[in-house]
């Protein structure tokens, strides 16, 4: 099942969100930092995970 993460960014707190399973990392949009990598499968996340969005 897909769902949403809705992630803080752990260096400027920045809020956003993202998929579950990325195919590409994905970066905070205020100060750049690698958020999200993905795997093959489910997003290994490096962030804080605020909230799971279905």
């Amino acid at each position: 099942m897909t769902k949403f993460l809705k992630l803080r960014c752990n260096k400027c707190k920045n809020e956003q969100i993202t998929f579950n399973k990325t195919a590409t990392a994905v970066k905070c949009l205020v100060c750049g930092e690698i958020l999200a990598k993905p795997t093959g499968g489910k997003t290994k996340v490096d962030a804080r995970v605020l909230e799971v969005l279905e």
